[in-house]
């Protein structure tokens, strides 16, 4: 059964399709790219799954339960965690106090599960290699590691799903190839992954599957072999002709 099921998905605003009809599944212990033009609608397709959009039809499921109508707080409590194409961070706190901050919103969800947030913040900051300026405010540290610094905090949330909407913006070559080896690491852990990401070099690197968007539709679905060589992928994304 896959960590997340997407299943024929529509979304329309007025007489424009955004979404239609689009399947994807995210199995655990893999990373699962998205892939498409700007415009194809994958950030659409990630405020559906988060609950912040309504879809026009279809069904999402986490771990099996339908949770097409939840509230995104609910798929939150249920382990569906994810981050911004726009960085949301809290500019004014320290890199530890950013992370922190999830753990004790997790903590108010209730008595059950509840996690040493103190020891948790350490073992993320550790793991996602943000020792070095986890006392710098948000504000005072590049882009590429502030997008580190998103992915660390919806870590604290515990999330067996993970939705990362471009995290590799503005990291840097060296941070992009750090930033591999650390999904690489959460996806061994089990986690489920989603990437959306225009670095295809690092798409290719870390998927196990690929889906590829256009204009709303899965023009796409397979290995990254198998994506990088599809005619139509290539015209419509990838660059070439067909």
């Amino acid at each position: 059964m896959p960590a997340l099921e997407v299943s024929d998905v529509s979304v329309r605003f007025g007489g424009t399709h955004a979404l239609q009809n689009v399947t994807i599944t995210v199995e655990e212990g893999s990373v699962t790219g998205l892939i498409g033009p700007n415009g194809a609608g994958k950030t659409t397709l990630f405020n559906v799954v988060t609950g912040l959009l309504s879809p026009t039809g279809g069904r999402v499921s986490l771990h099996g339960r339908d949770v097409t109508a939840a509230a995104p707080a609910r798929r939150a409590r249920l382990g569906l965690a994810r981050t911004f194409q726009r960085l949301e961070l809290f500019t004014s706190l320290s890199v530890r106090d950013n992370i922190r901050v999830a753990g004790d919103i997790r903590n108010g969800w209730g008595r059950s599960h509840r996690i040493n947030v103190a020891k948790e913040t350490e073992r993320i900051i550790e793991l996602t290699g943000l020792g070095d300026i986890a006392g710098r405010d948000v504000a005072d540290i590049p882009t590429g590691r502030a997008r580190v610094v998103e992915v660390a905090r919806s870590l604290m949330t515990q999330p067996t799903v993970l939705l990362l909407d471009e995290p590799a913006a503005g990291q840097t070559e060296q941070e992009t190839e750090v930033f591999g080896v650390l999904l690489g690491r959460l996806a061994d852990s089990g986690l489920a992954i989603c990437l959306v990401e225009h670095d295809m070099s690092l798409v290719m690197r870390v998927s196990a599957r690929l889906h590829v968007l256009d204009y709303g539709q899965i023009l796409a679905v397979g290995r990254p072999e198998e994506i990088q060589n599809d005619p139509a992928v290539i015209a419509a994304y990838l660059g070439g002709a067909a």
